[in-house]
């Protein structure tokens, strides 16, 4: 009986042992899988940081080129810029000499055979030009002078231009001073012209000096010639909604008498013959 309950109790005591070891193992492997799980995720996790990673890279490379870009833009923007101030420009010592040499003259007072051909010039055009005898000024109507936005001289008013050059070689009339004078109306700018006359002052400025050219391919002294442009500045007619105004798009010349003599010994650095403000107004 006792060697029995002894069997009994070595039998209890080994199967007591298998199910401590059995949970030991089930314990194990459940912190194994549970490990392994979270080195998935982790893997899965870099991998995605990578991916980010990559993309940041990527959008950054792409930022870094467009800044390249727009400064590589605005770099040639302001190159563009310097380039039509130097060819416009004018310096303040010029400007004075400008604006003293402009008090000498007079306006008007044309002889009575110049006048009287400007008036024939006139009336023979009478779409492209009017003549002020007062003022001793023919306009052009710009319209019919250049296609819209351009400051090319159409080849209709080149002959306009060729007759009025002929009239200024001779007689009388080859003792006047010229000045050429642009105006625009308000309408802004648009994309296409602002690439060549990026403002309303510009494009009258350029109109004016493509007329003085003209001028001077038929012959006349470009010493005796200066061009300016005023832009929107002096309207004489009322615009419309969009600034738009046919009469406002001119180009004006003057015949002017110097009191300047010619033996005078200058004081100041010889003036450009093409005048334009300083600083050009760049909101258009």
């Amino acid at each position: 009986m006792k060697n029995g309950v002894k069997g009994l109790a070595k039998v209890g005591v080994i199967g007591l042992a298998a199910m401590l070891s059995l949970a030991g193992g089930c314990a194990n492997q459940q912190m194994l899988d549970q490990a392994r799980e979270e080195n998935r995720s982790l893997k899965n996790r870099i991998n995605e940081l990578q991916a980010d990673n990559a993309q940041l890279k990527t959008e950054n490379d792409l930022m870094q080129r467009q800044r390249m870009s727009q400064e590589q833009a605005l770099a040639a923007a302001n190159a563009m810029n310097k380039e039509l101030r130097d060819k416009l420009g004018m310096t303040s010592e010029e400007y004075r000499s400008l604006l003293a040499r402009l008090e000498t003259m007079k306006f008007g007072d044309i002889d009575p055979i110049t006048d009287q051909a400007l008036r024939d010039l006139a009336r023979a055009h009478p779409d492209l030009i009017t003549y002020d005898s007062d003022l001793g000024r023919l306009r052009f109507a710009s319209d019919l002078t250049f296609d819209s936005g351009q400051d090319r001289v159409k080849e209709a008013a080149k002959q306009s231009l060729a007759a009025l050059a002929r009239i200024l070689k001779t007689g009388p009339a080859s003792g006047y001073e010229v000045m050429i004078q642009g105006h625009t109306d308000a309408q802004p700018i648009s994309a296409n012209t602002a690439k060549n006359h990026p403002t309303n002052m510009h494009l009258s400025c350029h109109r004016a000096i493509a007329v003085r050219q003209e001028l001077i391919s038929q012959g006349i002294d470009r010493n005796k010639m200066f061009a300016a442009g005023w832009g929107e500045e002096r309207p004489i007619a009322a615009a419309g909604p969009k600034g738009e105004s046919a009469a406002n798009r001119r180009v004006e010349i003057y015949l002017m008498r110097s009191t300047a003599t010619a033996s005078a010994p200058a004081k100041t650095a010889p003036m450009t013959n093409v005048v334009t403000p300083r600083e050009p107004d760049m909101t258009k």
